[in-house]
């Protein structure tokens, strides 16, 4: 399984930045073609490492070439547009293989 990831700092007002990423970006973030699904945390603690991050999206596709696709679909430009428009300076984006664990 494919995933990409972002991982959020802090916002300076968690409310607002709540209410887009619920409202406005997941949902664009839903209709990208592909997707398995989007599983969001919102971070509470930090027990080791760098403090700081507020949340962490995991979006699982089946396998590379479906991650390949989505990831060239005017769906997920529009992902991307949005995230520059609310997160900017914000996350970091990442992409992996799932191990079997």
């Amino acid at each position: 399984m494919k995933k990409l990831i972002a991982l959020y700092t802090i916002p300076d007002d968690a409310d607002a930045f709540m209410a887009h990423y619920t409202g406005v970006h997941l949902p664009l973030v839903e209709k990208i073609p592909g997707l398995v699904r989007a599983e969001v945390t919102r971070i509470d603690r930090t027990f080791v490492g760098e403090a700081g991050n507020f949340l962490l999206v995991e979006m699982a596709f089946a396998d590379a070439d479906s991650f390949k696709a989505a990831m060239k679909s005017p769906e997920n430009a529009a992902v991307g547009a949005d995230l520059a428009n609310f997160a900017a300076g914000r996350v970091t984006v990442m992409a992996g293989e799932a191990l079997a664990g």
